[in-house]
């Protein structure tokens, strides 16, 4: 017989009003956890903050949808961890999340919809075993932006760091970047998406190689596909 946990603990700095939006979806939770009726649960909804209401709108007959959609198991609406709400000298709310079977997803997809003035913000979970199983021991990291949330587990990191010395440092693993020359000055320019144009490296849009090789009508006649370094991309 062993146990095994899922742990974390971090602290995050936001708006006071991003704070109390993580004690009324303790509330919320709370009441998810009577398993009401539709009707009774639709009722206490609408008797939540109002600014509860504008990030998770209404949706479903318990009205609950939006909310629920942040846990990895609707059936199961639970943080899984405790909040600790303080002030600061800067008069920031100052937020520790903490747990020994830390909600890993939920806490992540909550920051994001939540507490916009924390963002980019992200914290590190481990996962340990009481006993010294091979395969029980493990963690990883989440980053969460405005454009969403990254998940990053070790076992992923160790695969790939192995992947990187298998095949080799002009494989392309870490992703590629368009490179063009300039005829006239001889400098390189590399492609960037977002500003369709040319300019340094660490502004470069990174593509898998497979989408390279499949890229038709690059605006360029003359173009080189360029491996990242693996300890540029690591």
């Amino acid at each position: 017989m062993a146990n095994t946990y899922t742990k974390a603990a971090f602290t995050i700095l936001m708006s006071h009003a991003d704070a109390m939006l993580l004690r009324v979806a303790e509330q919320a939770c709370g009441i998810l956890d009577t398993g009401g009726e539709d009707e009774d649960l639709a009722r206490q909804y609408d008797a939540l903050d109002p600014a509860f209401r504008a990030v998770f709108p209404p949706e479903g007959a318990s009205k609950f949808g939006t909310f629920l959609a942040i846990f990895p198991d609707p059936g199961f609406p639970c943080l899984d961890c405790a909040i600790d709400i303080r002030s600061n000298d800067a008069n920031d709310a100052q937020v520790t999340f903490s747990g020994e079977q830390f909600g890993v997803e939920q806490v992540a997809n909550l920051l994001l919809a939540a507490c916009k003035s924390a963002l980019p913000c992200g914290f590190a979970w481990v996962s340990d075993c009481d006993r010294l199983r091979p395969g029980e021991f493990a963690g990883g990291c989440v980053v969460v932006t405005g454009d969403g949330v990254r998940f990053h587990s070790t076992q992923t990191i160790l695969e790939r760091a192995l992947h990187r010395i298998e095949a080799g440092a002009d494989s392309g693993v870490d992703g590629v970047v368009l490179a063009v020359r300039d005829p006239s000055s001889g400098d390189i320019g590399f492609w960037n998406d977002a500003t369709q144009s040319l300019g340094l490296l660490c502004h470069a849009s990174v593509y898998h190689p497979s989408r390279a090789a499949s890229w038709e009508n690059v605006p360029f006649e003359e173009f080189d596909w360029m491996a990242l370094p693996q300890n540029l991309a690591a």
